[in-house]
C-alpha cells in the first residue's frame, strides 16, 4: 500500500475490478484509481497481475472510508465469477452488508 492509502482516515475510497488478459478478475481498494491502475500495469501492484496484461479497468465505486472500502472489497471476493461480471454488466453500485 502506498502512503496515501494508510491512512484511515482519507476520505475518499474506492473498490475495483481489473480484468487480465486471461479474462479472470482482480479485486483491490485505492485512494486513486488513475495512480493505482497505472502501478498495476507497469508490475509495481499486486502479485497478482504481474505479467497478465494487458490489464483492463473494468468497475469501480467510491465509498467514504477504508472501513467501507475493505468491507465491500471482501464481498466481491465472496461473488462467483457470474456475479462479478454482472456486477460490471450493469455498472452497479453496491451496498454494504
Amino acid at each position: 500500500m502506498e502512503e496515501s492509502e494508510k491512512d484511515p482516515q482519507h476520505s475518499t475510497w474506492w473498490v475495483y475490478l481489473i480484468r487480465t488478459q486471461n479474462r479472470s478478475l482482480y479485486c483491490g481498494i485505492t485512494t486513486d484509481i488513475p495512480r493505482r491502475f497505472k502501478m498495476h500495469q507497469q508490475g509495481k501492484g499486486a502479485k497478482y497481475l504481474r505479467g497478465k496484461g494487458p490489464l483492463v479497468l473494468e468497475w469501480s465505486q467510491q465509498l467514504d472510508s477504508q472501513s467501507n472500502a475493505l468491507r465491500l472489497e471482501y464481498q466481491i471476493k465472496q461473488f462467483s465469477k457470474k456475479n462479478k461480471e454482472r456486477v460490471i454488466a450493469e455498472q452497479a453500485t453496491l451496498s454494504i452488508k
